[in-house]
């Protein structure tokens, strides 16, 4: 989850560690195919044991995007010894593919899986990337037990997904088509909470944008009036955006950092270099903003007579586009047999890499509660630490075991999946996409 902001509910008044949970129960309505859910179930307990050590294995080895060598490795031979066609170094260094498919080739349908794995600097697995590797897994396997039991066609795809955090390694496998075989793709992403629930909440569009102030130096008492300060342009810069914030919606994001070289007290910056965020709920909304922010930063090198080079090399990413059939199928199965969803919490102040591929094919990004402290949110030491607990692990297996029952009736009911296909072509109209 691409940095979390600072809007998400506080942790309190959540779920805590060591907190009784024994009344959260689903609502035991009736769900499609029981006989189906059973199978799901059975074969996400049995692996619940190895996939919480391989949890614990990749959160004690954090690695940051494209340095996911380890958890590459792990995931990899795990799934070989699941008796899977594995492709390591699948299109991108620590990406790697896991293939499964039961009857004819081509016969069925194909349920794509995400695992992601990259961790943060400084916090390590600060976003519960070790629960979102082994929940994809989870799903994976669970849906290979009910082809096999139920004689269901179709194939699996599970994807290890690098350096979502930044660089949006899904960006760049989509471009690459990685997604290109599958009919839907499913994955979760743990987060703050209430007790034993699932977020079906969207999530924020952003767009990058890094800019370059180049200056001339001078000696800063004997001549200031040579130089050229590019350190007052990224200042003034700052100070302009803080101002424009004033002026944008609630909804609206805009943040960012800047840093120079060889600077010294007594010699004028020639140099400093500016990134940043600009988030909105939809894409629509961040296209007009950019303008706005770049107005700002343009007009702090005319202010200090330096000039500015924009670059928006990094992917801009979308909002979380939940295709509505599959969201509702999967509302009704966590309810049912789990606890509550809500539309609200989940990670709907952070953005992620999926929100692209949410716009290329139906998908689903359901966020799950786990136990956290005060002021545990993503992206702090808190969560990192709530990220290994038994708790969060058992949260972690029932979204997966609503993830697999949901992407069983994808493999077996050509109804419901004729519904989720008109589904993402209206949204896809509705959106412009």
């Amino acid at each position: 989850m691409c940095q979390a902001d600072s809007t998400q509910p506080s942790a309190d008044i959540f779920w805590r560690p060591g907190q009784d949970v024994s009344r959260v129960r689903g609502t035991g309505a009736d769900i499609h195919r029981p006989d189906v859910y059973a199978v799901v179930d059975a074969a996400v307990d049995k692996l619940s044991d190895e996939l919480r050590e391989l949890s614990l294995n990749i959160h004690g080895h954090p690695e940051i995007r494209y340095e996911e060598r380890h958890a590459h490795d792990a995931l990899a031979s795990f799934m070989e010894k699941q008796g899977w066609a594995v492709k390591r170094h699948h299109l991108l260094e620590t990406a790697w593919e896991a293939r499964f498919t039961h009857g004819a080739s081509g016969e069925g349908r194909t349920v794509g899986v995400n695992s992601e794995m990259d961790a943060l600097p400084g916090v390590g697995h600060a976003c519960g990337h070790n629960l979102i590797a082994v929940a994809g897994v989870a799903v994976a396997c669970a849906l290979r037990s009910a082809m096999e039991a139920l004689d269901v066609p179709g194939t699996v795809v599970l994807l290890g997904t690098p350096a979502e955090e930044s660089e949006y390694g899904k960006v760049v496998l989509l471009e690459k088509g990685a997604y290109k075989d599958m009919d839907v793709c499913l994955m979760c992403h743990p987060a703050p909470g209430p007790p034993l629930s699932a977020s079906l909440a969207s999530s924020l569009a952003i767009t990058p944008m890094a800019v370059e102030y180049f200056g001339h130096t001078a000696h800063a008492g004997l001549a200031p009036w040579e130089g050229h300060n590019a350190l007052d342009a990224a200042v003034s810069a700052y100070t302009s955006v803080s101002m424009l914030r004033q002026q944008i919606k609630p909804t609206h994001r805009v943040h960012g950092t800047l840093k120079g070289k060889d600077w010294a007290a007594n010699v004028i910056p020639d140099y400093a270099w500016m990134k940043w965020l600009m988030r909105a709920p939809t894409r629509r909304e961040v296209d007009v903003l950019v303008p706005r922010v770049r107005a700002c930063l343009e007009a702090a090198a005319n202010a200090t007579d330096t000039k500015a080079k924009f670059d928006f090399g990094e992917a801009a990413l979308y909002e979380l586009r939940q295709n509505k059939a599959l969201s509702d199928e999967f509302a009704h199965i966590f309810s049912s047999k789990y606890g509550s969803i809500d539309y609200e919490y989940g990670i709907s102040g952070a953005s992620t890499d999926f929100g692209n591929v949410t716009y290329a094919l139906p998908s689903l990004h359901p966020g799950f509660a786990i136990p956290t402290k005060a002021g545990g949110t993503n992206h702090t030491p808190e969560f990192t630490k709530a990220a290994a607990t038994p708790e969060a692990h058992q949260a972690c297996m029932n979204v997966s075991k609503a993830l697999g029952a949901l992407g069983a009736r994808v493999l077996m009911d050509a109804e419901f999946f004729e519904k989720v296909k008109r589904t993402f072509e209206e949204e896809s109209r509705r959106s412009g996409a």
